[in-house]
């Protein structure tokens, strides 16, 4: 994995020409699918770039620092050429916090008790204002664009896709929209291989999406022991578009596209 981390997107591109069918065209799209992917341990990363440049697929990335297979963080300097290759490709961003925060409940005064997972105070539980979670999020937005140039779109996922009130409110307060994910749109790649093997996840997911579903998958996962991305990612794409479904950021998707037909950013 740490000499694909030095491909360049030449040589990435080179590899995706040679394989695999195209999207069907925009008008004979029998629907969309939004491929949404969070940060992990980022063992899966370049492998998902390959794939959806191979379909010319573009997908939204949630980001949060996480420690990585190489033993730094995803938003290290270290993992700058990809995120600024994702970039280059069209893809969408989000912030997922920059300790990867878990809201643990919500208290009185607007207030949230939270417990990050990641950075000085990881697995403490600490008593947030709404504004100390906003600041949270646009630290993935700051070095993101210290990384890239380029600033996150206005969007966030809640780590675990956990929400209350006052958590919500705080997102909202700050500029971001929340994103969650279908019913049929949970890969199951946090699962443990064993009791869910990837060719069921696989054959859930393709029986049941449809238009409009948001999918969530990770840039790898620490705990499962037979990863989900080589096993399912290419299936899955292949699978759908066969089915006539077509792919894209969630810019266009109708809960969220006002967002940016507005022209907001940050």
């Amino acid at each position: 994995m740490k000499q694909l981390r030095g491909l360049s997107l030449c040589a990435i591109l080179a590899t995706g020409q040679a394989v695999a069918q195209s999207a069907p065209p925009a008008a004979a799209c029998k629907g969309r699918i939004y491929l949404t992917f969070d940060t992990g341990s980022q063992s899966q990363a370049e492998l998902i770039e390959q794939t959806l440049l191979r379909h010319h697929i573009k997908a939204t990335f949630f980001l949060a620092n996480e420690k990585t297979i190489h033993g730094d963080y995803s938003l290290d300097p270290g993992w700058q050429p990809l995120w600024k290759r994702l970039v280059q490709e069209g893809h969408a961003f989000g912030t997922h916090t920059f300790d990867h925060v878990y809201v643990v409940r919500d208290l009185p005064g607007g207030k949230i008790e939270v417990r990050p997972q990641f950075g000085a105070q990881a697995g403490k539980k600490l008593q947030w204002t709404a504004d100390q979670y906003c600041q949270e999020m646009k630290q993935v937005d700051q070095r993101f664009f210290e990384l890239t140039g380029r600033k996150l779109d206005p969007l966030w996922r809640a780590p675990g896709g956990r929400l209350t009130p006052n958590l919500l409110k705080a997102g909202q307060a700050c500029g971001y929209a929340h994103v969650a994910w279908a019913p049929a749109g949970f890969s199951g790649d946090e699962l443990p291989s064993d009791k869910f093997p990837n060719a069921e996840l696989l054959k859930k997911a393709l029986d049941g999406l449809k238009d409009g579903d948001i999918f969530l998958a990770h840039m790898g996962i620490w705990s499962r022991q037979d990863p989900w991305a080589p096993a399912v990612l290419e299936p899955l794409i292949s699978g759908l578009e066969q089915k006539g479904f077509c792919f894209a950021t969630l810019r266009e998707h109708p809960a969220y596209q006002h967002l940016f037909a507005a022209g907001k950013e940050h």
